[in-house]
């Protein structure tokens, strides 16, 4: 076999692989779970065995549960239901995260964790300092809330979640908000913060860590959030000046994640290390035609799921407010959803179709390229 076959073969076996989670069916195969458990575990030398897990949760508390290192993400989230009185019903309704902490008591949500990732697993092999696993709600539509408020542990989340929002500066209060916020957090009255919480910008967002983008000109620090169907962010200019862009989900097209990387050599040997750099590029809809724009962040994985999150929201509300009509929900946790049948068919978002292959390219430079669309998440 000759170099460029065994290349070609290679990027085709990962692209093979890179589209193997988007089947509903084997995402739910016992099959695929195991396989994924036994290679999580071979790549990083872990055996089965029993261990403490500490989770943080959303109202500030961290518990200490014991897992077997081979427990799923789904697995530990039903452990973690049944030890702090969630119910069961609700538990979809949050997910795990790995969470980095910070000496200024600043956090960041790094990445969303996969149901069929191993968190004790992705605790010991991150490179990621102070970071735990967290619990923390997983949906981007804020009026959600009001489906957990019959489960007391539900809505102690949620009001411990919302408070530490504010007190980042993540949800954004007006001074006459916070005020009153302030008062029912004192008197104790969960559901009328809850209520009118519901009221102050970017609460329920993600909060990404600060980062760059190209818009409107390359090399523009940001700061981006998402959320109720909008990617938000406030940009600072070269002239220092801020501008506050909101990007609408119904404007945009597509995206895809990317891989960026460069090998770097040592300066006391011949060894090389890889730089990494993510970034999340998006078609937006801007006057009469479509224009990319790119996002660089650590966070690019986190930021895809978020958006492929409100789009499975928003198409499970048309199905709901259409009930004539036949509209596909993505898969969500290992559910599959379809609305009633009829003739007529929506498309919430027009997905472009694989044109190309997954590449790992070396440059002149030495640099690695790889591509991952999001079609193939």
């Amino acid at each position: 076999m000759t170099t460029s076959m065994a290349d070609e073969r290679r990027d085709q076996l990962e692209q093979y692989l890179q589209s193997v989670p988007m089947d509903p069916k084997i995402l739910r195969s016992e099959v695929f779970i195991h396989f994924f458990t036994l290679l999580q575990q071979d790549t990083f030398k872990i055996t089965t065995k029993k261990a403490f897990l500490d989770v943080f949760l959303p109202d500030g508390r961290s518990i200490r549960i014991e897992i077997l290192t081979s427990d799923t993400a789904e697995r530990v989230l039903e452990i973690v239901s049944y030890k702090t009185g969630l119910s069961q019903e609700l538990s979809g309704y949050f997910s795990l995260f790995l969470i980095q902490f910070h000496s200024d008591g600043a956090l960041s949500v790094m990445k969303k964790m996969a149901e069929f990732e191993l968190p004790y697993v992705s605790l010991q092999s991150t490179e990621v300092e102070n970071r735990k696993v967290g619990l923390r709600k997983w949906y981007m539509d804020p009026s959600l809330d009001s489906v957990l408020r019959d489960c007391q542990t539900a809505v102690n989340f949620l009001y411990g979640q919302a408070v530490q929002e504010i007190e980042k500066n993540w949800a954004k209060p007006t001074p006459e908000q916070r005020q009153e916020l302030e008062a029912l957090r004192k008197a104790g009255n969960q559901p009328k913060f809850l209520e009118l919480v519901q009221q102050v910008q970017h609460y329920g967002y993600v909060q990404l860590d600060t980062c760059t983008c190209d818009y409107p000109e390359p090399g523009c620090v940001a700061t981006v959030s998402v959320g109720n169907d909008e990617i938000s962010c406030y940009i600072k200019l070269p002239s220092n000046q801020t501008q506050e862009v909101n990007f609408k989900m119904s404007q945009i097209k597509s995206w895809q994640v990317t891989f960026l990387g460069s090998l770097l050599e040592e300066e006391d040997g011949p060894q090389q290390t890889l730089h990494q750099n993510l970034e999340l590029r998006f078609q937006y809809s801007k006057g009469s035609g479509w224009q990319w724009l790119t996002i660089y962040t650590k966070q690019a994985f986190l930021l895809s799921s978020c958006l492929k999150k409100m789009i499975s929201e928003k198409l499970t509300k048309l199905a709901a407010e259409n009930p004539e009509m036949q509209i596909e929900v993505p898969l969500e946790q290992g559910k599959s959803k379809k609305s009633c049948r009829q003739q007529s068919q929506i498309n919430y978002f027009d997905f472009p179709t694989r044109k190309s292959k997954i590449a790992v390219k070396t440059t002149e430079e030495d640099g690695v390229f790889e591509t991952i669309r999001e079609e193939d998440l």
